[in-house]
């Protein structure tokens, strides 16, 4: 098991257990327990558990993933995702793409489509897609998180030039009480994404799924469309589906 999939697999035995054990974890693992205490050791550096004697234990609960942990965790169903949502993208249509490591699949699964026009604040996307033939990309201004998303007036102001034939967006968490995400600037920018597009699709893994976070982006009135992996509870999928939005589950 590769050192991305040990950390996933940790950080979800906490969120389900609230409490993890060296050889608990070194016998599920496969892997000595001296690895498994540098892995603990890491993931409590980035404030993503607390190290206990043996063990460790949870971090509180709304505290945001940094960007580079959130890239190597749940890769197959964001890439599954990624490439279920490409099938959303009409040929020659504008999209605009809002940060996180979920879109961030779907602009690598983009490189293939020629004739788009990508919109994005994200750094990250903007990187990856700069200079490609076939993509037509316009990168939005604005203050930078520490997510390398540009947010704010700027952004929102810049946004209100462009329609979107869609707008995929990435979330921290997706219930009965709409959209959700940690930052409330980063939360008007993804609303303003969201106010400029025809069809309005939320791409988020099953760990989002039935979770709330601080900053709303928007009810569910306003997505259409939700893409997200099998692992998702079927009871907190309810609710999404009975607004009206289109589930797809990969």
């Amino acid at each position: 098991m590769q050192r991305a999939e040990r950390l996933n697999v940790i950080l979800e035995r906490v969120g389900v257990e609230g409490r993890v054990d060296v050889g608990g974890l070194a016998d599920r693992l496969g892997v000595s327990g001296a690895t498994v205490r540098r892995d603990l050791q890491a993931l409590s550096r980035n404030q993503l558990l607390v190290r206990t004697h043996g063990g460790a234990v949870s971090q509180r609960a709304d505290a945001e993933v940094p960007a580079r942990i959130k890239a190597v965790l749940a890769q197959p169903e964001k890439r599954r995702i990624a490439r279920a949502a490409d099938a959303l993208v009409g040929d020659g249509a504008v999209v605009g793409l809002t940060g996180g490591s979920t879109t961030l699949e779907l602009a690598r699964v983009l490189l293939g489509r020629r004739g788009l026009t990508v919109v994005t604040n994200s750094l990250d996307v903007a990187s990856e897609l700069a200079g490609r033939a076939g993509i037509h990309l316009v990168v939005i201004g604005g203050i930078v998180r520490r997510s390398r998303e540009l947010v704010g007036p700027a952004a929102e102001t810049m946004l209100a030039n462009y329609h979107l034939d869609l707008a995929v967006i990435g979330v921290d968490g997706l219930s009965s009480a709409g959209c959700t995400t940690y930052d409330e600037m980063e939360a008007t920018t993804d609303a303003a994404f969201l106010q400029q597009a025809r069809r309005r699709v939320v791409v988020a893994d099953s760990s989002k799924i039935g979770r709330v976070t601080f900053a709303r982006i928007s009810p569910l009135s306003g997505i259409t469309d939700l893409v997200t992996d099998r692992g998702a509870p079927a009871e907190a999928l309810e609710p999404i589906r009975q607004a009206g939005v289109a589930v797809v589950t990969v």
